[in-house]
């Protein structure tokens, strides 16, 4: 009697068991190449195919914060999108895009020689790190902005 309810019982036919195997391949496979994909990352150029890493150790600036404004100057040769402004003051700090939304910003950033006075808002600010923002081309000739690194930026004191 016990033999025959353990042949009663009937299990996955082989097609239906083959094809949820390769179903599950297929997604972990799809898992896979969309988690290295997003490790490596789409490289920016500047410069006829320059890595846009590489560009950031050639931007030169000079930079002032008086009264309430900013001045910026472009000293180098390579063109300055935006920058990325992080105020740090006793217990707190922001990050302000500078050029983003001011009409006095140039459309095109802050090209050789340019120069750019505006509003920046520091109250209660001990410093201000300026950190350049450039404009780059991907693989797919889209242009894309890159954040350079903090290295590259340029501390303000705030009097």
């Amino acid at each position: 009697m016990l033999l025959k309810k353990v042949m009663e019982k009937r299990g996955l036919s082989p097609v239906i068991a083959t094809v949820l195997l390769i179903a599950i391949v297929v997604i972990i496979a799809l898992i896979v190449f969309l988690w290295l994909r997003g490790i490596t990352g789409e490289a920016i150029t500047k410069f006829d195919g320059k890595n846009v890493q590489l560009v950031c150790d050639e931007v030169m600036f000079n930079a002032e914060y008086s009264g309430g404004n900013i001045y910026i100057s472009n000293i180098g040769n390579v063109p300055i999108y935006r920058f990325k402004a992080k105020v740090s003051g006793e217990g707190s700090h922001s990050t302000v895009i500078v050029g983003e939304g001011d009409s006095e910003w140039p459309k095109d950033g802050l090209n050789q020689g340019g120069t750019y006075s505006g509003n920046l808002s520091a109250a209660n600010a001990n410093s201000i790190l300026l950190i350049p923002v450039l404009i780059g081309k991907t693989q797919s000739e889209e242009k894309k902005s890159y954040t350079c690194e903090e290295r590259q930026g340029k501390e303000i004191s705030v009097v």
